[in-house]
Formats: C-alpha cells, structure tokens, sequence
C-alpha cells in the first residue's frame, strides 16, 4: 500500500528552511518538514500539521507544487504531495522530532539530502509545478533511475540516471 505524505517548504528572503529528523524514517538528512496524511484531512492541513509538529511553526497558505512517487525495490511506498509558503506564524525551534536550519537557496545542501532530491528541488525553488517518479533499491540507498516532469513546460526535466 502507497502511503500519502506532504512537505513543506517555507521559502523567503532567498533561504528554505529544511529540517534534520531525529527519528523514524529519513532521519539524519536533511529534509523539508512534513508528514502522513490522516484520513479526512486535506493535503494542505497535513502539510500545516506537519510542519507544526516538526518546527512549532504554521505555513500560511501553502500551495502545492508537486507530486512525487517514490518505489522501493520495484513497489511504489510514498506518493508525496510537495507545499510552498513564504510565510508564517510562530518561530521555529527544535521539537523532540528535528533540527529546523534555514539555508541559502544557493546553498541547500543536497549531499546531505535524500538521493534523488536534487533532480527536483530546483524546480520548485524557481517556482515551477513539477511531478515524478523515483526508482530506488529496496534498502533506499541507490536511486536507480527518475523521470522529474517540469509541469510548467509539459517536458522532462530529467530522466534516468
């Protein structure tokens, strides 16, 4: 069964803010927060929720920009509906959950990031609506291929390792 995730970039003043996991999956690379989808829940209130509960902090209005489905060993796990917002409430501390850190745009530490997430994360820092699908090895650790689809021109952005 796919499970159904969100996350959510705050991006402002020419910096994202990523968080460091602490625990459960993905932890120890840097990431945008986010989280699993609950039943009855609306994608952009997860994706509010998800990031409240990793950095304390409410995204306003965030928009969705992408879509990405992710397979492990051949099976597709996470189909993970990305946000953008350039505000919000609150400020972002550390939570038993992740490390919030704000990076340059220019300085987003992709080596330090899960595989896969640099054929993406350039669209929708220059704000385009973006879809893909990443084929990694059963234990995660391999991206084998990738399609990133740049919505904004209907043509494939990158394709294939």
């Amino acid at each position: 069964m796919t499970t159904v995730a969100t996350l959510c970039y705050i991006i402002k003043s020419g910096k994202v803010l990523l968080i460091k996991k602490k625990k459960g999956f993905g932890a120890g690379v840097w990431n945008g927060p986010g989280g699993k989808a609950s039943k009855n829940e609306s994608l952009q209130d997860c994706a509010k929720r998800g990031v409240y509960e990793k950095v304390s902090i409410v995204p306003e209005a965030p928009w969705e920009v992408g879509e990405l489905l992710f397979y492990f060993g051949g099976k597709p796990e996470w189909r993970i509906h990305v946000f953008v917002a350039d505000e919000y409430d609150g400020i972002e501390r550390e939570t038993d959950e992740a490390v919030p850190k704000w990076f340059r745009i220019d300085r987003v530490p992709y080596g330090e990031m899960w595989l896969g997430d640099d054929v993406w994360m350039p669209l929708m820092i220059a704000g385009k609506k973006f879809r893909g699908t990443l084929f990694f090895d059963e234990e995660h650790k391999e991206l084998i291929s990738h399609e990133i689809v740049d919505l904004d021109t209907a043509l494939p952005a990158t394709k294939n390792n």
